[in-house]
């Protein structure tokens, strides 16, 4: 992360002048917070938006009995609360730090300020407003469509990275996994058990090792 130009790492305001950059991040708060500080709780008034220099947050709804639905995860250069501060209705959703987080944050009246005067902003918003809709809309057909063993591997695949020439899936629990494919805790447990055994994956508590192809059916 660029010590003198944070705001250069994170996608929304890459493009904008460094002079520019420096003027909005002097209106900017910061904000350090520890794993599992809930960030923004969903129903509460938005007047901010949030940036993420270092660390990772879960987004997420829960229902009355307090079943969780994981609905994104994001991390160094994302950003979230966007929505709220365009249509100033409440959070639509409830975000926690799932590491410890350095974050940047924006009242609504200085990003709509510089929003005003850099139209190029608006366009990176509206492609990563496009990207998130796409994204939930293939969620919600994988849903309908795919089974769990089958949501699980599209998942795998989509957050691995390759390190080292092997996929590597880091910073996701078992039980986020469960969340973000609408399966019980013990169905994934099961699902790793048999990919290891298969020497399909190797599996701690901080990192997935994707060894081989996963198989299309279980």
């Amino acid at each position: 992360m660029s010590q003198q130009d944070p705001l250069a790492t994170i996608s929304l305001f890459a493009e904008l002048a460094v002079t520019e950059r420096a003027a909005l991040y002097e209106r900017c708060l910061t904000q350090v917070v520890p794993k599992n500080a809930v960030l923004i709780t969903e129903g509460d008034h938005a007047d901010s938006l949030y940036l993420i220099l270092s660390g990772a947050v879960k987004v997420y709804a829960c229902d009355e009995d307090g079943k969780e639905v994981l609905l994104n995860m994001l991390g160094p250069g994302e950003y979230f609360g966007e929505l709220a501060i365009i249509d100033e209705e409440p959070r639509s959703a409830s975000v926690m730090a799932i590491q410890p987080c350095r974050l940047l944050i924006i009242k609504r009246q200085d990003f709509f300020a510089c929003l005003q005067r850099n139209h190029t902003i608006a366009i990176s918003l509206l492609q990563v407003l496009a990207r998130r809709l796409r994204q939930q809309t293939d969620h919600t057909k994988n849903l309908v469509l795919l089974g769990v063993y089958q949501r699980v591997v599209k998942l795998l695949q989509e957050l691995a990275e390759e390190r080292d020439g092997v996929l590597v899936v880091s910073g996701v629990s078992q039980q986020q996994l469960a969340d973000q494919v609408y399966a019980s805790r013990e169905m994934i447990t099961l699902i790793m058990k048999e990919l290891k055994a298969g020497g399909y994956i190797d599996a701690d508590r901080k990192r997935i090792i994707i060894r081989k192809r996963l198989p299309a059916k279980w």
